[in-house]
This record gives C-alpha cells, sequence and structure tokens, in this order.
C-alpha cells in the first residue's frame, strides 16, 4: 500500500470516528431538551476527536502548545453565541448567523496574532464569561416547540465535523500548533445547532439552547487550560483524559445543581 493511500485511508477512518461522536450525541441531545442538550453541546464533540488525531501524529509539547491557542479561542466562541442571540430575537438565520461567524473569525484572526500565556488565556475567559453569562442570562427560557428531525440534520452535523478533522489532521504538520488549537476549537457544534434549529423552530428557541450553553462552555475552556497543563507535564494521553473528565465533572455539575434547584422549587 502506498504512503498516499495509507494518509487517505486514515483520514477517513479518522473522519469516521468523529462523525459518530456526534451522530451519539446528536441523538441524546435531541432526546434530552434544551437544558441537557447545551450541556451535551459543550462537550468536547468536535474539539476532543481533533485533539486526539493530532496527538497521534504530535508530540505532547505540540498538544500543550496547541491547548494554548485553544484556551482563548473558547473565549471568541461565547461571544459568538452572544452575537446570534441577541440577533436572532429580531432577524433571520442569514443575519444573525452570518454575524455570529463572522464575529468568531474575527476574533480568532486577532487571537492568532499573539503569543498566549496560560495566564492570559484564563484572564480572556474570565472576562469574557464575566461580561457575557449575565447577557445571556434573560434569554435563556424559551417556549420549546416539538421537533421533528429531517434525514439530512444528523449527516450534515456529522460531516461538518468531519471535514473540520480532515482540516485539522492534514495541515496540522505545516500550520503548526498555534493555529491547528485554533481550528480545532472552530464551534461546529453551534453552527449546525444555529443551521438546523433556527428555520425550524425560530431564532428566540434556538438562542435559548445557545444561552444556556454559557456555563457549560465556561467549563470547556477549564478542561482545555487542563489539556493543556497535562499535556505538558503528563503527556498527551493524561492530558487529554484529565481535560475530558473537567468536562464531564463539570456539566454534571451543572446538571446536578440545576436538578436540585427544581425541586426545591417543586417542594416550595
Amino acid at each position: 500500500m502506498s504512503f498516499d493511500l495509507h494518509f487517505i485511508l486514515f483520514l477517513l477512518l479518522r473522519m469516521a470516528i468523529a462523525a459518530a461522536f456526534v451522530v451519539t450525541a446528536s441523538i441524546i441531545t435531541e432526546r434530552s431538551g434544551p437544558v441537557i442538550g447545551a450541556l451535551i453541546a459543550t462537550l468536547p464533540v468536535s474539539a476532543g476527536p481533533s485533539y486526539v488525531f493530532l496527538a497521534i501524529d504530535h508530540d505532547a509539547a505540540f498538544i500543550a502548545q496547541g491547548a494554548l491557542a485553544s484556551l482563548p479561542v473558547n473565549a471568541a466562541t461565547i461571544f459568538m453565541c452572544l452575537t446570534y442571540v441577541v440577533l436572532s430575537q429580531r432577524h433571520n438565520l442569514v443575519v444573525s448567523c452570518g454575524s455570529a461567524i463572522a464575529v468568531w473569525i474575527v476574533l480568532a484572526s486577532i487571537i492568532r496574532q499573539f503569543d498566549w500565556s496560560l495566564t492570559a488565556g484564563l484572564a480572556a475567559n474570565l472576562i469574557a464569561f464575566g461580561l457575557c453569562i449575565p447577557l445571556l442570562a434573560g434569554y435563556r427560557h424559551a417556549k420549546m416547540p416539538l421537533v421533528t428531525r429531517r434525514w439530512y440534520d444528523i449527516p450534515m452535523r456529522a460531516a461538518l465535523v468531519a471535514i473540520l478533522v480532515a482540516i485539522v489532521v492534514s495541515t496540522s504538520g505545516w500550520v503548526g500548533p498555534r493555529i491547528s488549537g485554533i481550528i480545532a476549537l472552530y464551534p461546529v457544534v453551534f453552527s449546525s445547532i444555529m443551521l438546523i434549529l433556527h428555520p425550524r423552530i425560530g431564532g428566540p428557541p434556538t438562542a435559548a439552547v445557545l444561552a444556556n450553553s454559557a456555563w457549560g462552555l465556561l467549563g470547556f475552556g477549564m478542561a482545555v487550560a487542563v489539556l493543556h497543563l497535562g499535556a505538558a507535564n503528563f503527556g498527551s494521553a493524561i492530558g487529554l483524559s484529565l481535560g475530558l473528565a473537567t468536562c464531564i465533572v463539570w456539566n454534571l455539575t451543572l446538571w446536578w445543581n440545576g436538578r436540585r434547584k427544581r425541586m426545591a422549587a417543586t417542594t416550595s
């Protein structure tokens, strides 16, 4: 088997594995409602496979450096969510989603110009989430109409993530860890939520899903920081495992806290 054919087959396998993650997460999200769906959407459904495959091809130093670039990009994602949530209350999909993605691209382009330390990346997240979470709070509750899945919904999400993985894996060798870390954190799941739900149920209910994701996205930023520290000190495998564990524990804590509040409100 030639080297090129081996590379293509291995790349297709990686894309298929990433797509399988998305399909599974999508099915769970659709059956769980907007709050649980938002928590699942902030798990590393797209970034996780990208980083796993990067770890196969590169050493721990590459992963640790990539995570440093990914950390401030997480702050750009919450501004993307805020942009969509506000605009979608009155505007159509093209305006609200297009503007949100444009905001992310502009912020990611600015982030790319700097060498980020862990402290600076954490500070960027704290400032961004400190500003955005209160602004998103008023949009978290909206009446959710019944959503009927269309045949192309899950394949489209799976294809978006598979394409992202293909781009990250095939370009990482020459763009380096910084650009790889930025591309790996492109918010594929949030983009697909906008594209799929907005035309079907409208802007405000779709915005409610993204608004509910703010706290989960904050935990995802913490997981990226843990990934950096873990990869830098203990290797890629431990770093990736610790990052995933951070996401899961954080989101389970959010779920338990929300459930406790609902039970307290019911009994009072």
